[in-house]
């Protein structure tokens, strides 16, 4: 029983586990969310697929057959205590009972155990006579021995709910996979070129698959998660996406989402048609199709990529889809681009102290960049400014491992609230010819009244070669220049200096990219001060980006994708009997209690003696037995 229980804790803190975290998801996902040491710990234990481990298994095996082992040897005895009335006990055994007590009775011996079973039947007892050979009678009578089957009930309530768990637990691909019948395929490769050894028939007893439908698309195949890969579950019909739909709060948080699909088999004489959603599912053939999720099913994007580091001023177009690829640039220096995913709502909280309501920003799309070696970083780009700090940017975000936070590159709107004043900006702060002019028009207002031509030129050539130091890397290239020619105790004044410069010179520069674009100049205020340094920020941040292409999303074609679980679970109805007969189980036990009266009436039947047992002593019995000795005290006088 010790050893039992240990092993029920066990399940339930496995179960627990199995509940709380997200099982069979992709491994990369537990990479990041827990680290490489604890990662590898939890796959070792299982922890990812618990109700499929070996361990697990073994445990529900080793339980049914130990508790059927249990049944088979209780249950007979179980059985013969519950139909037995115990009419064999004697008067001595009666005067050892705790509860026990002597009538007189004036009566004769007929009338009287006629009185005592008319009672014992007011009372609910069933009873039984027995006659003793020196003429006495005893009267054996039971009520609540129904508690007795709570014992067997609850046993095989246990026996069928285990069962129930291993029929589900894929034990034929277990073997298969032991005997290398059957392989987990880990290559991300089309579902067409899946070898048969990754692959499951129709007859797979039991599974939990997924599948991704695009609107208008159809599929007979699913894909089950196991470990580091997957298997491909082969399915007796047809499943088609006519339509989702998704309804969202004013927040733009997902409130509801469904999906109309059909299911074709060649045993049916017309499609069935079924509107499916979460907690809605459909069954057909033992399979059920749940509403899992959504996601994109192909949205068709547009971009306009910038060169950040040329002095281009019209973007080049770019067009691709979601799960596409795309290429930009030529030779040794060609990108490969992936459009990996497009969010139409995002929600998020960008007040300053993170107490404000999340709301929708609006789209954005998630992308890689993949060089000749391989080597991938990977960004996400959203379509429309973002307040932050009472000033809207173009947000733009980097990283390099998945493991990492995205890095921002924030890019401040002009006055039509676009980046285009940033880009014009960008390409005149990149523009060596432009300095001259830019240096020329900084000197003037620097030092108007200067009539010595040398000290002119002498700060143009600095702001100048400040520029082109400037333009070569941003903040971090003046640092380095800083630290190479400066003293050490200069260094400060230095930097402070620089910065002060160039901040007036990209005013200029501001300037010049909207008299060129025939746009009134900035009016030197707080504001425009802002807009300046902010652009600087973000001019010194692109060297950091990781590329020189900047993909602004221009327009899209947005285009969903209904994500479907199938699950074909033949111990579920066994789970659901054994819930039934363990609740039965333990309402007996726990509410009904077996009572056993005996009452020996001697020959003449004078004398009556009263005894009563119950399987709890508790103080309900007590005063049960209290009351039936008054009653019976009053109906024998």
């Amino acid at each position: 029983m010790r050893f039992a229980v240990s092993l029920l804790t066990v399940l339930g803190i496995a179960s627990i586990i199995g509940t709380v975290l997200k099982q069979n998801e992709p491994y990369e996902n537990y990479i990041i969310k827990f680290g490489q040491f604890w990662f590898n710990f939890f796959e070792t234990l299982g922890l990812y697929d618990v109700y499929h481990t070996g361990w697990f298994l073994v445990i529900l095996l080793f339980l049914v057959l130990s508790t059927s082992l249990c049944i088979y040897r209780n249950s007979p005895l179980m059985i013969r205590e519950w139909r037995a009335f115990k009419e064999h006990v004697t008067e001595k055994s009666l005067n050892a009972f705790s509860h026990q007590v002597t009538f007189k009775s004036s009566a004769s011996l007929e009338n009287t155990k006629q009185q005592l079973g008319l009672f014992l039947q007011a009372k609910g007892f069933k009873y039984k006579v027995r006659k003793h050979n020196d003429g006495s009678e005893l009267i054996a009578a039971k009520a609540g021995t129904h508690q007795r089957l709570g014992y067997i009930f609850t046993h095989v309530a246990m026996v069928v709910i285990l069962f129930g768990g291993l029929l589900d637990g894929n034990l034929p691909f277990k073997v298969q996979e032991m005997l290398g019948l059957k392989r987990i395929e880990t290559l991300d490769i089309p579902e067409s070129k899946v070898p048969a050894i990754s692959r499951l028939s129709t007859s797979n007893p039991s599974f939990r698959a997924n599948m991704t439908l695009p609107e208008g698309t159809s599929d007979n195949v699913a894909f089950v998660r196991v470990r580091d890969g997957y298997l491909v579950q082969e399915l007796p019909f047809r499943v088609a996406l006519k339509d989702f739909r998704i309804e969202h709060y004013a927040t733009g948080q997902p409130k509801s989402f469904e999906s109309d699909i059909v299911i074709t088999d060649p045993e049916l004489k017309a499609p069935i048609t079924k509107t499916i959603s979460v907690n809605h599912p459909l069954t057909y053939k033992g399979i059920a199709i749940y509403q899992s999720d959504f996601q994109d099913g192909g949205t068709k994007l547009n971009f306009k990529v910038w060169n950040l580091l040329s002095t281009d001023l019209q973007p080049q177009t770019l067009n691709g889809a979601i799960f596409q690829k795309g290429s930009l640039g030529n030779g040794a220096d060609a990108l490969t681009v992936e459009y990996n995913d497009f969010r139409k709502f995002n929600i998020i909280n960008l007040s300053p102290d993170g107490r404000g309501k999340p709301h929708n920003v609006g789209p954005n799309v998630t992308y890689k960049l993949r060089d000749a070696q391989g080597q991938a970083k990977e960004y996400v780009n959203y379509m429309q400014p973002l307040q932050i700090d009472g000033k809207h940017y173009f947000l733009a975000g980097m990283r390099e491992t998945v493991q990492e936070d995205f890095r921002y590159l924030r890019i401040p709107v002009d006055d039509d609230l676009t980046l285009n004043g940033f880009m014009r900006f960008r390409a005149t702060m990149l523009d060596a010819s432009k300095y001259p002019e830019i240096a020329h028009r900084m000197a003037s207002t620097a030092i108007p009244n200067n009539k010595n031509a040398a000290v002119n030129k002498q700060f143009e050539d600095s702001v100048q070669q400040l520029m082109r130091t400037f333009a070569q890397g941003g903040y971090n290239q003046l640092a380095k220049v800083i630290e190479k020619n400066v003293p050490e105790n200069d260094r400060v004044v230095a930097a402070q200096t620089y910065i002060k410069m160039i901040h007036l010179a990209a005013f200029e520069a501001y300037n010049m990219s909207l008299v060129a674009n025939k746009k009134p100049e900035l009016v030197n205020n707080a504001d425009t001060q802002a807009l300046v340094q902010d652009s600087l920020n973000a001019f010194s941040d692109m060297f950091f980006y990781g590329t020189p292409y900047f993909l602004q999303l221009d327009q899209f074609e947005h285009k969903q994708a209904s994500g479907l679980q199938l699950t074909k679970s033949p111990g579920e109805k066994w789970v659901y009997l054994g819930s039934i007969l363990l609740v039965l189980g333990i309402f007996s036990m726990m509410y009904i209690r077996e009572r056993r009266i005996w009452l020996l009436l001697n020959p003449d039947g004078q004398q009556v003696h009263f005894a009563m047992s119950s399987n709890r002593k508790n103080l309900d019995f007590e005063q049960e037995f209290n009351l039936y000795r008054e009653q019976l005290k009053g109906l024998l006088a």
